[in-house]
């Protein structure tokens, strides 16, 4: 027979309760309406991980119980919480690089002098994706204009995405050379940090948005990153997901997914033109 899990709390020892499959069922469907994200038992304890501060927090005795409060009229909050701690992802900077070189090598060459390029991170986690967009903007454009959108589900993530405070262990994942320009390097109490440089902070615009939710009103964009976050939806999910971005983008504008995702077998108005990148045809 499991045993609950031993944590120590402010009153002495808490015992979590162990997540039942019906318990476990209910979230997940719960996460899907929600997120559209679609759960399978193997994540179990990762939900169980997850949630076990908040069941300690309120001093819950149950999964159950913890749902019940999440779906009531007044638990909009907690909810927010829960949604927060189970989407979030991890991420790093110039993840899947060869992204990044067409972005320098293919889009850039190809804009008119003096028109400005807009970007969209669109599941931007804690900020490692737009930050990597802006140090490559500024390094390659100068003074010609850009701007950067910046989207999550996650309040959680994306007030650490706005602080742009990182660990410093994810220097090695930065080239030197933005490294050095873009990055403050932490002392006192802050030293083990790395801060971005605050003229990249202020040309990023983060904002909170449900992907199964209505896109926002934003203009259009020249390039979205959607990037591993489809391999979470189902078939169905992945088509509506897309299809509601695509409105966003540009005709001729460029649509960027995880090498581990493909947009192949949805029958989007998308044109493949190399791996885990899609252009929308126009001019």
């Amino acid at each position: 027979m499991q045993q609950p899990i031993q944590t120590e709390g402010f009153s002495g020892t808490y015992s979590v309760p162990k997540l039942y499959d019906h318990e476990f069922d209910l979230l997940s469907k719960l996460l899907f309406r929600i997120a559209g994200i679609t759960m399978s038992s193997v994540k179990k304890p990762l939900v169980t991980s997850r949630l076990m501060k908040r069941l300690r927090h309120y001093n819950l005795s149950s999964f159950a119980e913890y749902y019940r409060m999440i779906t009531a009229s007044e638990g909009k909050a907690e909810l927010q919480m829960a949604i927060d701690l189970l989407t979030t992802n991890e991420t790093h900077f110039f993840r899947e690089p060869k992204h990044f070189d067409f972005v320098r090598q293919q889009i850039l060459p190809a804009r008119r002098k003096g028109q400005l390029l807009r970007v969209w991170s669109a599941a931007c986690s804690s900020g490692e994706e737009p930050y990597t967009l802006a140090m490559l903007l500024d390094d390659s454009l100068g003074l010609e204009p850009w701007e950067i959108s910046a989207s999550d589900i996650s309040t959680r993530v994306l007030e650490r995405a706005r602080g742009g405070i990182y660990p410093a262990e994810r220097i090695a994942e930065i080239p030197k050379q933005y490294l050095y320009r873009y990055c403050l390097k932490g002392t006192g109490s802050q030293t083990g940090l790395l801060l971005m440089e605050k003229k990249l902070r202020d040309r990023i615009h983060f904002f909170q948005h449900n992907l199964m939710g209505a896109p926002p009103t934003l203009s259009q964009f020249d390039v979205i990153f959607l990037r591993n976050v489809l391999i979470y939806f189902s078939r169905d999910t992945k088509r509506q997901v897309v299809s509601s971005l695509l409105p966003a983008l540009r005709g001729g504008g460029y649509f960027f997914i995880s090498h581990s995702e493909t947009l192949n077998d949805l029958g989007l108005a998308l044109e493949s033109v190399a791996p885990s990148i899609y252009r929308k045809p126009g001019p």
